[in-house]
């Protein structure tokens, strides 16, 4: 098949990127780099926009694609509460100017990056598909809306589409070439190990009273690599269905922040020194994913989503 690739220069789209074409297909980035990196782009890159809806469609104006993975967002909770119109404007029109070309070029299906924080706080453990959807922030809402908008296009012109309800990607690429390299980087994992080569001084800890067992926000950690092959089984879901659904991409099981330093901690061998501040604003104690949906029905199986597996690949990347 031939795909569109938005944001296939950031972290979870350059790896997904890189299983597309090794699974053969022909692939078309499109990308503004402002959080991409070129390098990570081994096929087609044109560097644009989706705000800009004129180039946009003039950058395809002779061309059509079998399928479309949405990656294209901004991204940051905290930053969505500071700014919404930003959060707002570039990933519902952005969206909404991709949803027209696939509109004008005939384009069938989308598969989407949403999230896990649709769900905000849940009201139960582990969360389903099926679950409350009760965004606490912007981007998160800006999420929701923009699956609520493929309902839509679904409903009037037939675009199918599969919502990728993520919950948090870490790792890096099994051969170490891709990985996480955000600016600013909130993320616990590439923040602490960025301790453990001396590159920063301490961690800071969000909260050590939370109603857990540690005290710690526990999370559930899922493999990038195991997020790249379920957008591929979703383009082949579509293409074999052609029926709009929507999955939650998680393992089922979580780990507490102090979990996670001390398996940084063992397979880096250095400590991490940790500073302990108050709990931000909108995190919840606890979320983790019922998966049984996507295992049953889009054939995901999470292989490489161990713990240790995920800080061990992340580790060899940032070494490099």
């Amino acid at each position: 098949m031939k795909i569109l690739v938005t944001g296939g220069a950031g972290y979870i789209g350059s790896v997904t990127v890189k299983k597309l074409l090794q699974e053969g297909h022909d692939v078309v980035v499109f990308d503004n780099l402002i959080y991409g990196h070129k390098e990570n782009v081994p096929c087609k890159l044109i560097i644009g926009d989706l705000t800009d809806k004129e180039f946009l469609f003039k950058s395809f104006e002779n061309e059509t694609f079998d399928g479309v993975i949405h990656f294209a967002a901004y991204a940051y909770v905290g930053e969505s509460m500071q700014d919404p119109y930003k959060y707002f404007y570039n990933n519902l029109l952005g969206g909404l100017n991709l949803l027209e070309l696939m509109v004008a070029r005939k384009i069938p299906s989308i598969v989407f990056s949403s999230s896990c924080t649709i769900f905000g706080t849940p009201t139960k453990l582990p969360v389903s598909e099926d679950d409350p959807l009760q965004t606490e922030n912007v981007y998160g809402e800006s999420k929701l809306m923009f699956e609520k908008m493929l309902s839509w296009y679904d409903n009037i012109f037939n675009i199918k589409s599969i919502a990728l309800r993520y919950f948090n990607a870490a790792g890096a690429a099994l051969d170490a070439t891709l990985g996480e390299a955000h600016n600013p980087e909130t993320h616990i994992i590439p923040n602490a190990l960025q301790i453990a080569l001396g590159k920063k001084q301490s961690f800071e800890l969000f909260g050590n009273d939370y109603p857990t067992p540690d005290g710690t926000c526990i999370r559930d950690y899922i493999h990038v690599e195991d997020l790249a092959v379920a957008h591929v089984l979703a383009l082949q879901k579509l293409e074999r269905n052609k029926k709009s659904d929507a999955f939650n991409l998680g393992t089922g099981k979580g780990y507490s922040n102090k979990e996670v330093l001390a398996m940084i901690e063992k397979i880096t061998g250095k400590t991490i020194p940790t500073v302990v501040k108050p709990r931000r604003f909108g995190d919840a104690p606890e979320i983790y994913a019922d998966n049984r949906k996507a295992r049953n029905e889009l054939g995901f199986e999470p292989k490489h989503s161990d713990l240790e597996t995920i800080i061990q690949t992340a580790w060899d990347w940032h070494k490099k």
